[in-house]
């Protein structure tokens, strides 16, 4: 798990990754993004940084960095390319899983292979009848002697296609009431009865792979669930969901100071009536908000995961943070590209991509309608009537 950093190995860490982007991923950005084309080395580049075992344990091979330096990078990544951080944000939500839930050969097992990157995988909860309703997800598996069979599909995957594991959310008692008490979290390797179908098309969030995962007379290994006791994986997949969500709330910061930044440098060029807009009030207001927002939405993603970093439960915080920051990324970005005017439209310009990115940040890990509900119950709970 986490382990301390001092100051001085955090800003050679980071410098690092923003040599990284200026080299080597700014340049391909937009090329990339319009032909939706997968980043093959930029993910074995990402393996030599060791993004893959960020937050993994430094024993099984991992950085084991604080989740607040791993939101940083995660932020300084986002501002140039948000698309990238899935392929290892997923993956690293399957090894806390493991990680903190799992047994001691489990982690043995299957934590070095994906500290290095030699596997990669995600995490799969989505089903095509349900999101956020996780209790209500309709794929089973049942347990024929040392083996369970899972069948069942899901969908809206991220890394199903390129990866080779998943956490794999699933019915072991459906009868149980309440429902969670019946769900079970396994470790699912792709092999015989696993199915990827073609990639999805989106809107934006290009040249990351996400399509449906379906299992058909899928058998796997009883040691392959998780923690070897069943009925515990509602508890695991939400578990992992608090670093999800910083990680969507850091990649909604990210855009949005990325747009405050293209906005500012468009309104510094773009003269008008003999004066550069920026010097214009209208385009000052402008600023003055987009500035503030991304502020604002850094300030709540950090304290979300300095609470992480403690230990404690924290869904309020990273709720807060990534409800706060996902709509920052998305205001910022459709302001930069009122800046801009007609260029913003343009896909010549960087503006677009932040603008067609920003959206997915407001539904991933839990929409924001569910964020705010989230939000209101641990208030109340936590703040009971004396």
């Amino acid at each position: 798990m986490a382990r301390p950093l001092d100051s001085t190995e955090e800003a050679q860490l980071l410098e690092t990754i923003d040599r990284w982007l200026e080299r080597d991923v700014r340049p391909i950005v937009r090329e990339y993004d319009h032909a939706d084309r997968y980043p093959v080395q930029l993910v074995e580049q990402m393996k030599e940084l060791g993004l893959f075992g960020a937050t993994i344990g430094q024993e099984y091979g991992g950085l084991g960095l604080p989740v607040a330096t791993y939101a940083e990078i995660v932020i300084r990544i986002s501002s140039v390319w948000m698309s990238i951080t899935g392929i290892f944000n997923s993956h690293l939500m399957l090894a806390l899983a493991i990680e903190r839930f799992g047994t001691a050969d489990q982690k043995a097992r299957w934590l070095p292979k994906l500290a290095t990157g030699e596997m990669r995988g995600g995490i799969a909860l989505t089903e095509p009848g349900g999101g956020t309703d996780l209790q209500a997800i309709r794929t089973r598996a049942r347990r024929e002697g040392d083996t369970y069979v899972i069948d069942g599909t899901k969908t809206w995957i991220t890394n199903a296609v390129e990866g080779s594991c998943f956490a794999l959310l699933v019915k072991t008692d459906p009868a149980a009431a309440p429902a969670h008490r019946g769900m079970s979290l396994f470790i699912a390797p792709k092999m015989a009865g696993m199915h990827t179908g073609k990639p999805l098309e989106k809107l934006g969030y290009q040249s990351i792979d996400t399509a449906e995962l379906a299992f058909v007379d899928y058998r796997i290994p009883a040691n392959h669930l998780i923690g070897e006791v069943a009925g515990q994986g509602f508890y695991q997949a939400t578990g992992g969901l608090e670093l999800g969500r910083i990680n969507v709330a850091a990649r909604g910061v990210g855009i949005a100071e990325g747009a405050l930044q293209l906005a500012t440098q468009y309104a510094q060029t773009r003269t008008t009536f003999g004066k550069p807009i920026c010097e214009h009030q209208a385009i000052q207001l402008k600023l003055a908000d987009m500035v503030t927002r991304a502020r604002a939405a850094r300030l709540l993603t950090l304290d979300a995961a300095r609470a992480f970093d403690q230990g404690g439960r924290c869904d309020m915080e990273a709720g807060m943070a990534k409800y706060y920051a996902s709509e920052a990324a998305l205001e910022n970005s459709i302001e930069a590209m009122r800046i801009h005017g007609a260029y913003g439209y343009s896909k010549e310009y960087d503006i677009e991509r932040l603008y067609r990115d920003a959206p997915l940040t407001c539904i991933g890990e839990g929409t924001n309608e569910m964020q705010r509900i989230v939000i209101s119950r641990q208030w109340i709970k936590r703040n009971p009537r004396t």
